[in-house]
């Protein structure tokens, strides 16, 4: 599976759980931690599990490894690691605190808005 092809799956997984405001950032050249970042939130802890629980599930079921999942318990902003695909899954209130997309702000933003 390419790195595309595991991002659209993860997208996908964000979307069909309601995710709100799905952004994509190409990291490649930018960061050695992964070539994409999606970043998404949730309106509570419940949901934010939700959206990092359908992005494994997904993940897992085209043969992709999850290589760790951190902050699934606290339910605040759960980090999915797929390896060359990395998940943030913020709680609504923690996603304009850590403002990833400002950190990043480098990075090149991807419209994957079309993938269903």
């Amino acid at each position: 599976m390419t790195n595309e092809t595991l991002l659209e799956t993860v997208y996908r997984a964000a979307d069909d759980k309601k995710a709100a405001d799905i952004v994509v950032l190409n990291m490649q050249g930018i960061s050695l931690l992964a070539d994409y970042f999606l970043i998404c939130h949730g309106n509570s802890e419940r949901q934010v599990q939700s959206i990092a629980r359908e992005i494994k599930d997904k993940a897992e079921e085209t043969g992709s490894e999850v290589k760790r999942i951190e902050g699934y318990d606290a339910g605040r902003w759960v980090l999915v690691d797929l390896g060359d695909v990395v998940a943030h899954v913020f709680h609504k209130d923690e996603r304009s605190y850590y403002n990833l997309e400002r950190l990043w702000g480098d990075a090149p933003e991807l419209d994957l808005g079309g993938v269903r």
